[in-house]
Parts: structure tokens; sequence; C-alpha cells
């Protein structure tokens, strides 16, 4: 190498060690002015638009990097001195350029806030901000660049953005409080997270933990263009929330202006909608009874008008797909759609639209009074290839459901199960003296072998075709008060098929002798049924049995009286007696089938076979027999 070169290199290298021994030097100088000191409390005023009062001088620590601490900071609206704080933290770190300071400047790379509080201020019912600055260096920025989504909006010119460098903005155990009556209110607490926006121009992104109604709460929110955004423009925008009993994303392009849309795609689960409901503390029924939910969608719209199209719903574990139209404009937020699954539990989604408890639901909690769906209008078309409904299963289901000022009308207009078909109905409506409810269930050449087996009812319920009907209306807060209040009309009717349960001739000689006896003593047994028939009329929760008739051979068992819905008891009086044999057909049509010449002939005998009374419970029924001396002759 020659000597010019290697000298050339030595004089480099003192050079650059002299600089750094001046520097070195010369920092502590500057640190030790007034500069410095004053200037951080400015800078960060024209940063943030604020008024900024420090408790105590800032201290500057010059090794291994240039730093300055802060104590006890304020930041609070012009004019207040103080008194109307938007944010204070205990201490305050902030990295500082050794560069910018040598020119008599301060240039933040990095602040640290610990334990600050973001006070703000309620502006509904549960939404708050905090008092907005009115100027600062990030709210003029702001301007301008609204002047250029102004001018362009669909694409606003990049020169005319401000590109100041901003830096990372980290904070430890925050919280964000209200005031309300003097005193301080906390909202979310154990805050923890930054900004990172390394220039006014560039991407910018915010990830925070916190605690917010007792859960545990990670946020994640970027932008790619957030100055075009927060200037009213449209900016793409990834969002994302976890916690316990919420998960949300959003991921497209947004705007946040009067004339606010979104444009992107949509995911939203919980594993219980009871529990987040509870803690959303949404005006909403915490009792529905609907387990997890899932939905992830494409959505568009503005504050107006959201579509979700081609959204992917699952209920407790079952899909569905659909299209919903959610209005907001309104007084009262609306929705419409259809939705179809493959299989769904009828049981559930009932629940989220009418305000009835479930009558298996005994666990404390608000009262029944509220759907899921308070306070918003729906009209949804509902089909699944599969429901249930409790023990029942249903098959090509088709219904609607509807809630609007007040009114729940919920109707499953077709469906398949027992081997026949359903029409079913439940329409609500709420009134200051309670829930009036009207039930409506239509059901034609349905299996009762079927519904036995599904129910349990292994005795003394027909096990053969037919049809039923009921129409009930009630009273009450839950499903057990509105049947219990009940008034309507029930019906039923059944062809040729069995009873299993009960011994006719056993039965019939137990009720000729005296003493009374458990209906299960004579249990063993089938009847053969020919036919059965039932109209019944329902006057306070307690059903009078109009007609209650069953043949079987030769023989018709007649009851009559009373099964309270209340207590499951029974209070019926029964008659077996021979059923009316049909009369001889006529060999000549033009011909009488009886002469009237001759003598009538002697009447049928319909002196009743046996008469009993029946009483205990639904479960355990009981027989009393009727003397022969007091049967009707």
């Amino acid at each position: 190498m020659p000597l010019i070169t290697v000298r050339r290199t030595i004089w480099v290298a003192v050079l650059a060690v002299f600089a750094a021994v001046l520097l070195a030097a010369a920092l502590p100088l500057i640190a030790s002015t007034q500069i410095v000191r004053n200037r951080i409390a400015q800078e960060m005023g024209a940063w943030s638009g604020y008024r900024v009062i420090l408790g105590q001088a800032p201290e500057i620590r010059v090794w291994p990097n240039f730093h300055a601490t802060l104590a006890d900071v304020t930041l609070a609206e012009w004019g207040t001195d103080g008194r109307s704080p938007v944010i204070r933290a205990e201490r305050v770190e902030i990295d500082l350029s050794a560069i910018a300071a040598l020119r008599g400047e301060v240039s933040f790379s990095r602040v640290r806030l610990f334990r600050p509080k973001l006070y703000v201020q309620r502006r509904s019912d549960d939404f708050y901000l905090p008092p907005m600055p009115s100027g600062g260096r990030i709210a003029r920025s702001i301007q301008l660049t609204r002047a250029a989504v102004k001018a362009n909006p669909a694409s606003p010119d990049p020169a005319a953005l401000a590109t100041d460098p901003f830096g990372t903005i980290e904070f430890t155990d925050g919280r964000i409080v209200t005031i309300e009556g003097g005193k301080e209110s906390d909202l979310i607490t154990g805050i923890a997270g930054n900004v990172s926006w390394a220039a006014l121009n560039r991407a910018a992104s915010l990830s925070a933990t916190g605690i917010w109604r007792g859960e545990n709460v990670a946020l994640t929110l970027a932008s790619g263009q957030p100055l075009i955004l927060f200037a009213g423009g449209n900016a793409p925008v990834s969002l994302g929330m976890k916690s316990a009993p919420l998960t949300v994303s959003f991921d497209g392009t947004a705007n946040i202006s009067e004339g606010a849309f979104v444009d992107g795609t949509v995911k939203f689960s919980s594993p219980s909608l009871r529990r987040m409901l509870e803690w959303s503390r949404a005006d909403m029924a915490a009792r529905a009874s609907i387990g997890s939910i899932s939905v992830s969608s494409k959505v568009s719209g503005n504050a107006q008008r959201l579509k979700f199209d081609h959204a992917e719903i699952t209920l407790d574990g079952n899909p569905g797909i659909g299209a919903l139209d959610v209005s907001l404009g309104g007084a009262i937020p609306g929705i419409a759609g259809t939705l179809a699954f493959d299989s769904i539990d009828l049981h559930s989604f009932l629940a989220a639209f009418t305000p009835l408890a479930s009558l298996d639901d005994r666990k404390p909690g608000p009262p029944a009074g509220t759907g899921l769906v308070r306070g918003t209008n729906v009209d949804l078309r509902l089909s699944a290839v599969k429901a249930t409904a409790g023990p029942v299963t249903l098959a090509n289901v088709a219904a609607t459901a509807q809630v609007k000022q007040g009114l729940s009308v919920f109707d499953v207009s077709d469906a398949s199960a027992f081997g026949g078909d359903v029409q079913a109905g439940v329409r609500i409506d709420r009134k200051p003296d309670g829930n009036h409810v009207e039930l409506r269930l239509h059901a034609t050449d349905i299996d009762g072998a079927q519904i036995s087996k599904v129910f349990g009812l292994t005795r003394l319920f027909p096990q053969a075709t037919g049809s039923a009907s009921l129409m009930l209306k009630g009273v009450g807060r839950d499903w057990e008060t509105v049947l219990d209040t009940g008034e309507g009309q029930i019906s039923a009717s059944f062809g040729a098929g069995k009873v299993p349960g009960i011994d006719l001739a056993g039965f019939i000689k137990r009720a000729k002798s005296a003493g009374f006896f458990p209906l299960s003593a004579v249990g063993k047994g089938t009847l053969t049924l020919d036919k059965f028939d039932l109209k019944a009329t329902m006057t306070g929760g307690v059903a009078t049995l109009d007609k209650a008739e069953a043949k079987s051979g030769d023989q018709i068992i007649s009851l009559t009286g009373l099964v309270p819905f209340v207590d499951h008891g029974l209070a019926l009086s029964g008659t077996i007696y021979p059923a009316p044999k049909p009369a001889p057909a006529s060999k000549d049509a033009a011909k009488p089938a009886v002469d009237p010449a001759q003598p009538a002939a002697p009447a049928a005998d319909t002196r009743p076979t046996a008469a009993f009374f029946v009483g205990g419970s639904w479960s355990a029924p009981y027989i009393s027999p009727i003397y022969p001396s007091m049967m009707p002759e």
C-alpha cells in the first residue's frame, strides 16, 4: 500500500475519533443548558395540540443514548390550566436525536409513557372520546391532507401529505377513565402496547392489550395510509380484537368521515353467545341459549346500511350460508335477509327472537322480557335440511322470524316430522301487563309410534297415524306461565293402531269391583285401537275435555273432566260402553230396512260396561270405580 494512502487512512481515523470525542464532550454541555429542557414540553405540545405541563424539570441522560425523563406529565386542553386533563402520566421517557440537539432542536424517536391515564368523555350511552385538540402538527397535517382528499377523493396527491418523522410511542400500565359526578371511573385498565408511525406519510400500526369488563383484550389496528384515513379519505385498514368471549377481525378499505363506509372481509366468533352478551352489556337477552357462533362474510356499506354477502354462519357447530342487509339509519336498526343451514337447533334460534325464558332455564339472571334482538327490526327467511327442536327432529324446514315494535313472530310454514307434515307458529306481543303469546301447531299424517319413542311415552299414547292441532293464547314471562294462563283449543284424531300400557279386560274387571287402584295395576296389556278422537278447551291453564273417545273392538271408552296444566293433576270421569252395531243393510233399496207394520226390534243394550273416576297425576293415574247402583241406566 502506498505511504500516502496509509497516511490518509490514519488521518481519517484520527478525525473520526476526534469528532466522536468532541461530540461526547459537547453533549453534556448541550444537555446542561435549558435549550433542550425547555424545548421538550414545547415539542410535545406542538405535536399533540394540547398544553403540556411538567411537574418538574426534565432529567437529561447522555450515555448510552441521548435520553430525557419527565415526571408528572399532564396534557390538557388549552385555557384550562390543567383542570381538564386529556392525558396524565407518572413518568415519560423520551429518546432524543443528538444531532438535532446540537442544532438546538428537539426530535423524538421514541416516547415511553408509564402509568398513563387517558381521560374520555361520554358522547353516547356506550361511546367515549377524549377532547379533540384545537391545533398541533398532526391536526394541521390532517387539515392539509383533507384538502388533497377533497381535490381528488379517489387518489389524493401523495406530494400533498406531510412527511414529518413521528416515531414510536410505548405505554405501560395505562388506564382509560371518565369523570362522572366529580369521581374518576375506570373503563379499561392494565393497558400496554405501542403506536408505531415512522413518518406521517407512511404506514402506522397500533398494538395494545388491556382489561375491559374483567376480560383480557388484545387489539391490533393498522393502516397503510393513516393520514388519508384521518382526513376522511379511503384507506386500507386491518383491525383485530381478541378476547375470551369474542374475536373480531376486519381487512379491507374504510372511511371514517361523515360519509363513513367499509368494504372488505369481516370475521366474528364467540364460544358462547350468552357470555359475550353478558360481557358486552348489550341491550339484548343475556339468557339467549345459542352457544358458539362464528361469522365470516364480505361486508360493504356505510353508517346507514351494511350488506353482508356470501356470509358463512355457524351456530353451535351447524354451518349455514346466506345474505344479510343491516339498516342503521333509522330510529330502530333493522336486519333482513335469508339464511340456509344444513342443520340448526330451532330452540336456540327461537330464543334469539323471543322474550320468553325456556321452561328448563332456571338459572338466575335478568328477568325475561327481552329477546336477543330487542330494539331491532328483524325480517329473516330461514331454511334447513335438518332441524331439531328439543328432542324433535324435523326435515326440509322453511321458517320466518320477524321482530318489530314490541312484536315477535316465528313461523315454521313447512316441515316434515314424525312421518308427516308440521306447521307451527309463535306470536309474542309485548304489552305493559306482560307478554301476550299465541301458539299455533298443526300436524297431519303423523305417526304416534314415532312420537311415543321420541318423548319416551311408552304407555297410554296412541301408536297410530293421525292429526293434531293446538291453538293457545296466554300471558306470562316464560313458557310455563304462558301455559298456566293459556286459553284455546286442542284436538287430535288417530286411526287404527294400539295403546300400550292398558289391559282393557283387566281394567273392566277391576272397575266393576270395589276399591280404587292405580292404572299401572292393569298396565301390562295393550289396547287395540280402532280410532281415537280428542277435543278440549283450555281456560286458565286447565283443559276441559269436550270429547275424548277411543273405540276398541265392541267397546267405546269415553272420558270427560278437567286436566290442569299447573300441577299436572287429573279430575276425570270415564265410561266404557258397548259400541252401537250398524243397522243391517236392506236387500231391496226400494223397500225400507224396517217394516213399519212389524213390531219394533228391542233396542241395543246401551248400559255402561263400567264407570269410574280418574284422579292422581299425569304420571301416576288412580282409578276409583263407580258402584253399579250409581251407574246411569
